[in-house]
């Protein structure tokens, strides 16, 4: 438990069960936080609770609370609205934020007024106007924006028409892009009928502007209004042009926004795909900072809450990749529509296609900072997803035990960079402090050498830790990572059974797909780490046994044993050799090397005379 400040412990006996939003505040009045609660009395008493000692940032925000104010609302609905306008009006420290929050314009067609304009603007006022975007995409706003001068005869003047209009018409009127309103030229009712034309185009559906012009073109023909018609085909022809530029890819029927989320540690970055009529017709996205110790359902309820709440533009189905806490009650706030989780399906095929484009612009993002050498392989975000890891696992290592009936045991590690094995980082293990088999043990003396060595040598840590195993290996791995420090390192453990994946603090296994990269990956890493160490294993085995039988012939110390086993590697390879290699090797001679290989293979069959010189030998001369 954590005492809170005086200020604030006065105020928590008296606080509401009711809806509502808290503020944090530190000794300077200054908000560090604005929250929402479905119960404001429970929530706040929360933070002085032990729930929260292992986030960090919220460790650091306690330590810096030092007064509270609270608004109680109706409903979790407004609790939610009013929380997101709070965050917008203060920018608290510990909330999460958009990266370049203003620097996305929009186009802004002003409909409050008689005869509106269409301008760009970085700021969002609701004042009654419709405004498209964000575009994140500046040039892609600029074409819009060309299209909508070249086609449509929209004022680019800025006067307050009617009140207060010019004496004349000015250029645009003579050169064909005005029809000047200004001098009474067009009617409010004509320039309203071409605006609401506008709007469809820059809401995506051209396709609906196509049909009114082609109509307005056959009645002006009917009424033999031929200059008129001409010019209807003419906007006809740029629109129709126009057309096929702006489709994308051509998915299910309907409007929908479609979201796409990638992490990788205190970096994220959410896209959405507008799909209007059918048609993929943008992509919006926004990087976010501040996100550290939250998890990702709460980082895309920030976002849906805040900048996405902001786009007028909003679609009536809203699809989204994982379930959030708060989903019914944005939805019932939004007032738009749906947000649905697909799970299989065109739907689902769509949030595939929303997060590969998340993916690639986080890894864009972080390419260009220096912070990552390449991008990181769809198998890793899979992996990612599939264990609900905050960081890109995109440097995993991989532990397994080799032993021969207690005997001989080692360990093995193995270091796989972005879905490849990385051979140089590889390390095998002597078991040492372990007698006979006990696998449990062993796995214990491996990962702590491995783990206090990379310490020690400061030297970087995997993204993840895999050990070959069950729920046993598990444990043990964590036990010795929180006693190294280490307890916020992920690991997880892979059955051969079944190939189960098991997870700390979780009963159940997780079982992906036969066919996930994911799990292809991790099979990889396994395997490669259990031919590491059978290798090891059998170097050992082989080792042992040539030792053993060295041991037996007088005159070969602990010295020469090492010396034959680094040149020739096994009893098999000294078997293999001649007199004259092992007599070359430091401190043999040519008659110990005979003494040692008759030892081996017994006696060779010679036909030298017994008092002949050991120099001489049955090369012919010459």
């Amino acid at each position: 438990m954590i005492a809170p400040p005086e200020a604030v412990a006065s105020k928590l006996p008296h606080l509401p069960d009711s809806p509502g939003v808290y503020l944090w505040k530190d000794a300077q009045g200054t908000v560090l936080y604005v929250g929402k609660a479905k119960g404001l009395r429970s929530r706040v008493r929360s933070y002085f609770g032990s729930d929260h000692f292992g986030s960090v940032k919220t460790q650091a925000l306690v330590r810096l609370i030092a007064e509270l104010d609270t608004i109680v609302v109706p409903s979790e609905a407004h609790a939610l609205i009013l929380e997101a306008n709070l965050i917008k009006e203060y920018r608290p420290r510990f909330n999460i934020s958009l990266r370049d929050d203003k620097s996305y314009p929009y186009i802004k067609v002003t409909l409050q007024e008689p005869f509106p304009r269409v301008l760009v603007t970085r700021r969002l006022v609701s004042d009654g106007a419709r405004y498209f975007g964000p575009y994140t995409d500046v040039g892609a706003m600029r074409r819009a924006l060309n299209v909508v001068k070249r086609i449509f005869t929209v004022r680019s003047c800025h006067y307050g028409l009617p009140d207060d209009a010019p004496d004349r018409a000015c250029l645009d009127y003579h050169i064909g892009r005005c029809k000047a309103p200004c001098v009474g030229l067009q009617t409010v009712a004509d320039y309203r009928g071409m605006i609401d034309e506008v709007v469809l185009f820059l809401d995506g559906r051209t396709d609906e502007v196509i049909r009114r012009v082609r109509q307005r073109m056959i009645e002006a023909s009917s009424t033999l209004s031929f200059e008129h018609a001409a010019e209807l085909r003419d906007a006809l022809r740029h629109l129709e042009q126009m057309e096929e530029p702006t489709v994308v890819v051509q998915v299910e029927g309907g409007d929908r926004d479609v979201v796409g989320f990638a992490r990788d540690g205190e970096d994220a970055c959410v896209v959405v795909l507008r799909i209007r009529g059918g048609k993929l017709l943008a992509r919006d996205q926004r990087f976010l900072e501040n996100i550290e110790g939250e998890e990702d359902p709460a980082i895309l309820a920030a976002y849906l809450n805040g900048a996405y709440r902001q786009s007028e533009a909003r679609a009536a189905e809203v699809l989204v990749p994982f379930e959030f806490e708060d989903r019914v009650v944005l939805e019932e706030s939004l007032g738009t529509g749906r947000i649905l989780v697909p799970q299989r399906g065109p739907r689902r095929e769509l949030v595939q296609l929303a997060e590969q484009n998340a993916r690639h612009l986080l890894e864009e993002f972080r390419l260009a900072s220096l912070e990552v050498e390449e991008r990181a392989a769809s198998p890793v975000y899979e992996l990612q997803r599939e264990l609900g890891l905050q960081r890109l696992p995109r440097a995993l290592v991989c532990f397994d035990i080799s032993t021969a009936q207690g005997t001989d045991t080692v360990g093995s590690c193995v270091w796989f960079e972005n879905a490849r094995p990385r051979r140089g980082e590889y390390r095998k293990f002597k078991v040492k402090t372990v007698e006979g088999t006990d696998d449990f043990a062993s796995m214990r003396e491996v990962v702590g050498r491995y783990f206090r060595r990379r310490l020690d040598e400061q030297k970087p840590l995997p993204d993840l830790v895999v050990v070959d195993g069950g729920k046993g290996q598990l444990g043990v791995a964590v036990e010795v990572l929180a006693e190294l420090g280490l307890a916020d390192l992920p690991v997880i453990s892979l059955a051969k059974r079944d190939e189960e994946v098991f997870l700390p603090g979780r009963s159940e296994s997780v079982r992906l797909s036969r066919r996930s990269p994911a799990l292809r990956t991790l099979q990889q890493a396994r395997d490669e780490a259990h031919r590491f160490a059978i290798t090891f294993n059998r170097q050992r085995r082989s080792m042992r046994t040539l030792t053993s039988e060295l041991l037996q012939i007088p005159g070969v110390g602990p010295t020469k044993r090492r010396s034959l086993l680094h040149r020739f590697g096994s009893l098999q390879g000294v078997k293999d050799a001649t007199a004259e290699d092992i007599a070359a090797l430091p401190g043999f001679s040519l008659a110990s090397a005979r003494k040692i290989l008759d030892t081996l293979t017994g006696p060779a069959v010679t036909d030298q005379p017994p008092n002949e010189s050991p120099l001489v030998t049955d090369t012919p001369e010459g």
